[in-house]
């Protein structure tokens, strides 16, 4: 078989192929240099869509897969109020030192309203948001100055209602969370105790357990509960702030307490179902849980200064360290509920 073969000098069509194909080779490699070392389009543009929405990528870091999260919020005086430990250490050790809680700080979201505060919670490596607050003066709200808001004065009463505000624009966003405030002991993890299913719509502490869990008479407080994001809370919350300027003296609290009790609820105009949950695992200082070994929670309720939450919350830790040091072997189960505040109901005075 007689094959003709023919070098590229004698053959333009395959020399012209040849040069294509080595300067487009060229150019890959060129560009492959220059833009190594660039970051993703996508990074970018996650960067770019944080600092836009910074609420937004707080948020998606803390949730977890479920969209559900833990929420507190803390200012200067719970980072650096007293002596050591503070509100903000005693709030995190709890969470060391508990049954099953330790991981549940991956979802921690500390809402910081004033930069002290903040730069502490980035310090600590933690979820953290930066939550502005309107100036001295506005009624919507407390000044973001980081000084304590002592039980039931003005500055108190306006910085619950912006957390109701705030709260209320985490819900509109598709979250469910539990708020807790900071001290709250998280001595288990709360979530066995609590209904995850769709319904009820928001279940709350109460200061005392009428033995029903479905009572509208329950008293309830704010300081620790779990809601759902969905129609109805959502609806809940924007209701509930909007009565804020008529309810002169009154914190949100008491507002929400109102509305739950009123002769047509917010069962009946919203349909939001609410849950009252058991002092005996969610615990507090009005009504202490009979029983250490199914507490969940330990709430410093009716107590009027952070010195004073600190002061018998440390008394709290250290009957839960020798609990857990000797748990088979209970002397008092009711330890809890037979402790004396003294610090807090010296706060009174």
């Amino acid at each position: 078989m007689n094959y003709n073969h023919h070098s590229l000098k004698d053959n333009p069509t395959h020399q012209i192929s040849i040069l294509l194909s080595l300067f487009l080779f060229s150019l890959l490699a060129v560009s492959f240099l220059i833009f190594s070392d660039t970051p993703p389009l996508s990074n970018e543009l996650t960067a770019a869509s944080n600092n836009n929405d910074p609420l937004g990528a707080a948020l998606a870091a803390a949730a977890a897969a479920d969209k559900t999260l833990i929420i507190a919020v803390v200012n200067k005086a719970y980072v650096e109020e007293g002596d050591w430990p503070t509100m903000l250490e005693l709030f995190l050790d709890a969470f060391w030192l508990g049954e099953g809680t330790r991981e549940l700080l991956d979802h921690l979201l500390l809402v910081a309203v004033d930069e002290i505060s903040y730069d502490r919670c980035k310090f600590l490596h933690l979820h953290c948001y930066r939550l502005r607050l309107p100036p001295a003066g506005d009624n919507s709200s407390a000044a973001g100055d980081g000084e304590e808001k002592v039980f039931m004065s003005r500055e108190f009463i306006g910085m619950m209602w912006r957390r109701t505000e705030f709260l209320g624009d985490v819900l509109a966003r598709g979250y469910n969370f539990i708020f807790t405030d900071t001290d709250v002991l998280w001595l288990r993890n709360p979530f066995p105790r609590l209904t995850t299913t769709n319904t009820p719509d928001l279940q709350i502490s109460t200061d005392r357990f009428d033995g029903n869990q479905w009572s509208r008479s329950n008293p309830i407080n704010t300081g620790f509960y779990m809601v759902r994001s969905n129609d109805r809370t959502i609806s809940l919350f924007r209701s509930w702030y909007s009565l804020k300027d008529n309810s002169t003296g009154l914190k949100e609290q008491d507002v929400l307490q109102a509305m739950i009790r009123e002769g047509r609820s917010i069962r009946e105009r919203l349909g939001v179902r609410v849950r009252f949950l058991d002092t005996l695992y969610f615990s507090g200082f009005c009504q202490g849980s009979r029983d250490i070994r199914a507490v969940s929670t330990v709430h410093a309720n009716c107590c009027r200064t952070i010195i004073a939450k600190v002061a018998d919350l440390r008394v709290v830790v250290g009957l839960w360290k020798r609990f857990r040091s000797n748990a088979t072997s209970v002397d008092d189960s009711a330890v809890l509920a037979n402790m004396a505040h003294v610090a807090c109901a010296n706060s009174w005075k």
